[in-house]
């Protein structure tokens, strides 16, 4: 007999987020179902199976466009063409870190041998360092470093987490939005949410009345409540004076200093990754008196006049698009 499965065994079977879910479904790389009598919405076997072969490719640093192609025609021809593309941007990128890497241990070892000097604050432009760097100049660089597989799983780590460069800390002003809010709705909050902001643009002409609007999405809340799915919220920034009509809520949105990371839309398994930034920061800590969303935690559409001018709305997948994830911080002490 066939096993259903809910979207929150699923995601806690596989250790995917709802929200990540959601998206393959967004795209059509995935769908749930409706079981007559049954409040949530659930995965068969064959939509299980498709989903343990996503999360294989994208452990493999296969892009998601590349799997919606590799999953539309799975000849074998297909994906070794995919496969041998993504090994030979893998092999530019090894072949330039080790290049780097070489690199950095001369200049390590000629400034060694000056410890005991006082150095001259040009020391770089010494030719011995320019003549090292030179080698950065050639695309084909052949210079190569052998790597151990311990060498290697290390690098995998480093490259999965996000740095201080990664990470921007910004300022969000408190401003008065127009929120507009679904839960467990068809098509689907996001959609429902994006429809009813879209309309109020238009409905308002926000975008010359008020060009500085911002937009804000948030999960609100993101777990399945009394059957009813989850639920999502968005907020579109207006003048202080500016009514609101329903179903939308006019509201106070207070702002705050977040950590911010910016993807391309749809990477929303970099939230884990920017969840750990900050529990890892010696400077920052969570701010859980932010008490807006899922703890505070919220989505900025960034150049968001650019693409709603070219009449995309909310619910148009287009991976041009950027994303600020935003999780709200304090100084710790």
């Amino acid at each position: 007999m066939e096993q259903l499965q809910t979207v929150s065994a699923v995601s806690k079977n596989l250790g995917i987020s709802n929200r990540m879910l959601r998206y393959y479904e967004q795209i059509g790389l995935v769908q749930s179902q409706r079981v007559e009598g049954y409040a949530y919405r659930v995965y068969d076997d064959q939509a299980i199976r498709r989903l343990r072969q996503i999360i294989v490719l994208r452990k493999l640093r296969v892009s998601v466009k590349q799997i919606c192609e590799i999953l539309s025609n799975n000849a074998a021809a297909n994906v070794i063409e995919v496969f041998e593309r993504n090994i030979g941007e893998l092999d530019e990128e090894i072949t330039a870190m080790a290049t780097i890497r070489e690199i950095l241990q001369n200049l390590v070892a000629e400034l060694r041998e000056k410890a005991n000097m006082q150095l001259r604050l040009d020391w770089i432009n010494d030719s011995s360092v320019l003549t090292l760097v030179d080698a950065l100049a050639f695309p084909q660089n052949t210079i190569r470093e052998d790597k151990t597989m311990e060498d290697l799983n290390k690098a995998g780590e480093k490259l999965d987490k996000l740095t201080d460069r990664d990470v921007r800390i910004v300022y969000l002003p408190p401003a008065m939005v127009a929120a507009a809010y679904a839960k467990g709705t068809e098509p689907g909050p996001e959609l429902v949410t994006g429809d009813l902001v879209d309309q109020f643009i238009k409905d308002k002409d926000l975008k010359n009345i008020y060009p500085a609007s911002r937009h804000f999405g948030f999960n609100n809340p993101d777990e399945p409540v009394h059957g009813e799915g989850h639920g999502y919220e968005r907020y579109i920034t207006i003048p202080d004076d500016m009514d609101v009509p329903a179903p939308l809520v006019k509201k106070h949105f207070i702002g705050g200093i977040y950590a911010a990371h910016t993807i391309p839309f749809g990477e929303w398994d970099a939230w884990l990754k920017l969840h750990e930034w900050v529990g890892n920061n010696n400077r920052y800590d969570f701010n859980w008196g932010t008490i807006q969303g899922v703890c505070g935690w919220i989505e900025e559409h960034l150049n968001y006049w650019n693409w709603y001018t070219c009449g995309l709305s909310m619910g148009d997948v287009d991976e041009s698009r950027q994303i600020d994830l935003m999780i709200p911080i304090e100084l710790k002490g």
